[in-house]
């Protein structure tokens, strides 16, 4: 046995067996994992070294300016998700490959998330296999979050949900990466209920799909569900506000007026949290998790309880539940944005993104969550002040305490 004094005087021990090394640290153990907060490098449990070099070996007693042993390739890191997944981990001394399509300075942004050359670029392209080896090299923790709500010309559900996750899972069992964790969705299904499309959601196809073709090349791959999240620049309240989802001046138009749609929103900070607890336990691989928020509610509760957060009398600007099957009008329109825009369609306004926004967030039995990796859920009603901020109306009014009374939350449902 080797004992090795860092500068920080902290003991780390290298116990040689078999002919592979493993690192331990005094201040964790797996015992002990669950109990404590992971929210710094020296936090991290013990990790077996399978290609031990001194460049594996974490230093640094924590933040940002350690690094914990972990070099993580994160796909699809311009996302939504993605930010704030670069930022979980790059608090916690993790060191991070971003590829990017396109123009670096998308992902040049995410620089700050870790200390000087802890964050790393590299150019690729889904279909180039090369590239993506390339990315992954040195790794031993690859996460996928990419993903795309509607099909491009270049693009489509099955070339991004289900070959592109295919080929990234392939490539990292052949790389030998240690852990590989794919994003996919709490609705995903072979068949899903229908609600504009005779034969359902073609995207929660694809996701299903997808969760079959990792699983195939890579059987110890950890599959995360997460249910509709939002955030700061997300695709679902935003829409919800967006003058693309009104209906001329009579309201707000949706399926049965939202009273069958049930929806668990979680906020993105919490599915990061989680992806971070994953990466840290090497026991959630070959595991299912799904991701939900703590409560769920109505969707037209939810989308009437939004509004009146952005200042909008239902009576005064018109905002009301309508039932889209007796407004041809708008079906209209839906149709209109997606066929103009070629890259997106206008306000994120198109039929695969409503029938996916109108499918309800229903937990499985038996499948663990966020509880289970010692997450604590935000409430959307803690945080909704503070999301849809931006969106209020006259947003530049400075309001005295207590001149708009505070909308009562919708109930949950049970």
């Amino acid at each position: 046995m080797t004992v090795l004094k860092s500068q920080t005087a902290v003991l780390h021990l290298l116990q040689k067996s078999n002919g592979v090394l493993k690192l331990i640290t005094p201040a964790t153990s797996p015992a002990t994992y669950h109990n404590a907060k992971c929210n710094y490098s020296s936090d991290v449990p013990v990790k077996i070294l399978k290609n031990p070099t001194t460049a594996s070996l974490k230093r640094g007693t924590g933040g940002r300016s350690s690094f914990n042993g972990i070099v993580c390739t994160i796909f699809g890191n311009t996302g939504f998700i993605g930010g704030y997944v670069c930022n979980r981990l790059g608090k916690i001394g993790t060191q991070l490959i971003l590829p990017y399509r396109g123009d670096i300075y998308d992902s040049m942004r995410l620089k700050l998330m870790g200390d000087l050359g802890q964050i790393l670029f590299h150019p690729f392209h889904l279909c180039d296999e090369d590239s993506i080896r390339k990315c992954i090299k040195y790794s031993n923790v690859v996460i996928n979050l990419i993903g795309r709500d509607w099909e491009t010309k270049n693009f489509s559900f099955n070339d991004v949900h289900v070959e592109g996750a295919r080929r990234l899972a392939r490539l990292c069992r052949e790389a030998n990466v240690e852990r590989f964790i794919h994003v996919s969705h709490l609705n995903a299904s072979p068949d899903p209920e229908p609600i504009f499309f005779e034969n359902g959601s073609e995207l929660m196809k694809a996701k299903w799909m997808g969760e079959q073709a990792v699983r195939e090349e890579f059987p110890d791959a950890t599959i995360i569900r997460p249910s509709y999240v939002y955030g700061q620049e997300d695709k679902y309240l935003w829409c919800l506000t967006s003058s693309f989802r009104k209906h001329l001046i009579g309201g707000i138009p949706m399926w049965e007026k939202g009273e069958k749609t049930i929806k668990a929103p979680l906020w993105v900070g919490d599915v990061a949290s989680g992806i971070r607890e994953i990466v840290l336990d090497p026991s959630t691989a070959g595991k299912t998790y799904q991701f939900l928020g703590p409560k769920r509610y109505y969707l037209g509760d939810l989308a009437m309880w939004v509004h009146l957060h952005l200042r909008h009398e239902p009576m005064e600007y018109g905002y009301r539940k309508l039932d889209i099957k007796y407004y041809p009008l708008f079906k209209l329109k839906v149709s209109i944005c997606e066929s103009m825009s070629v890259n997106s369609p206008l306000g994120y306004l198109h039929w695969e993104g409503l029938e996916k926004e109108h499918l309800s967030d229903n937990p499985i039995p038996g499948i663990p969550g966020l509880e289970d990796l010692g997450v604590k859920r935000a409430l959307l009603e803690d945080r909704i002040n503070w999301e849809l901020g931006p969106f209020k109306l006259e947003e530049y009014y400075t309001e005295e305490i207590g001149e708009h009374e505070k909308p009562t939350p919708p109930n949950p449902v049970p």
